[in-house]
């Protein structure tokens, strides 16, 4: 054979060959998904159903078999879990800061297994396990931020869930954000021990009205949407949470008092959920063994639209360059976005000033450099 058409032929069979090697490390991590909701169900409205949705999108996709599991109480989260494991799912995710532990447990005692915990923060992870987060402190910032440019009794109101580290945030994102527009208004707010008890939630509702508020923040599940639809439907201005809550809670419009819903204070835990499957399909698990976090940098959280609400379009611009401070960094929420806790405002105006003097001093020692 010509030393030529050999060596082409050698040539065509060594790119063929390195075309065909990505495809191999490409291999699909999981065939199956199961998803185990917190305290709730899948059509909740809210958080949970989000989370489920972004399962359901992979499924579709990616041709995944699914299951899913509706905890009825906390007490059963390990069992689910169990449940799922011995059912062969490659996959599972559970929903809810309060199975954090419960997770952590079962990605140790079964490393074949993939897990996926939404609202779970891991100081250390097995390479089996990824922990979605959400900085909730910002899309609460933004939702405070609107209550404060749209309350004129200088008065509104915060229902919230069980005071756990994403609660927390959204609680001290949302009075800070209330603040940073208005400070001449009041931010109520109270926890209440329950995801799903959305009477409460509406009553607690009802007496920040009688207090005054006149926009109320609903971060809490059903709880929290109970309240929001209490205070809609008595003609108050409402913000809800996690989804956007005109197309569930107050099904596209079609409930009284849609008109009321300003907006939600979204967190893409669709998007979460659905990326870190992808991620497996495509054979590629670099994001576990740690924290992913979804941010208004990454577009992770923000604002759902006002809909049917009369919001302005000044207010409506205020908040786009707000988001843009958050995305930039340019503007803080003061808020610890791990335990939710507050900032030392002090502090940080101190840390401030103290950079814009060294970044001074350094101008100035340049200055005298290129003098010399």
């Amino acid at each position: 054979m010509n030393r030529k058409v050999l060596l082409l032929l050698t040539l065509v069979l060594l790119a063929s060959m390195s075309l065909a090697l990505p495809a191999l490390a490409q291999d699909p991590l999981i065939e199956s998904v199961c998803l185990i909701t917190d305290v709730g169900r899948v059509n909740d409205g809210t958080f949970n159903q989000f989370a489920f949705k972004g399962m359901t999108d992979a499924v579709d996709d990616f041709d995944l078999d699914s299951t899913y599991i509706e905890t009825t109480s906390q007490v059963d989260y390990a069992t689910n879990i169990q449940t799922c494991v011995d059912s062969g799912y490659g996959a599972i995710i559970t929903v809810g800061f309060l199975m954090t532990d419960a997770t952590l447990a079962a990605a140790a005692a079964n490393p074949d297994v993939y897990f996926i915990g939404v609202d779970h923060f891991y100081a250390e992870a097995s390479p089996n396990l990824v922990g979605v987060l959400f900085r909730e402190d910002q899309s609460g910032f933004m939702a405070g931020a609107l209550a404060g440019l749209m309350t004129e009794s200088n008065v509104v109101a915060g229902v919230y869930g069980i005071d756990i580290p994403p609660v927390i945030r959204f609680r001290h994102g949302f009075e800070n954000g209330v603040a940073y527009t208005n400070m001449e208004a009041e931010a109520l707010g109270v926890y209440i021990p329950s995801f799903i008890d959305p009477a409460a939630g509406a009553e607690t509702a009802l007496q920040f009205i009688a207090e005054g508020a006149d926009v109320i923040f609903g971060a809490g599940g059903p709880t929290g949407s109970g309240g929001i639809q209490a205070a809609a439907t008595a003609g108050v201005y409402v913000i809800g949470v996690d989804q956007d809550e005109y197309v569930t809670t107050f099904g596209n419009g079609e409930s009284p008092g849609a008109e009321m819903l300003i907006s939600s204070a979204m967190k893409r835990v669709d998007q979460g959920v659905y990326l870190s499957l992808q991620e497996l399909v495509e054979g590629d698990d670099m994001n576990f063994g740690g924290n992913n976090v979804l941010s208004a940098a990454n577009e992770g959280v923000g604002l759902a639209p006002p809909h049917d609400a009369d919001v302005s379009d000044e207010i409506l611009a205020q908040l786009d360059d707000i988001f843009a401070g958050l995305q930039d960094g340019s503007i803080s929420t003061g808020v610890d976005p791990i335990t939710g806790e507050m900032l030392d405002m002090d502090d940080m105006m101190d840390d401030e000033e103290m950079m814009e003097e060294e970044e001074m001093e350094e101008e100035e020692s340049e200055s005298e450099d290129s003098d010399g």
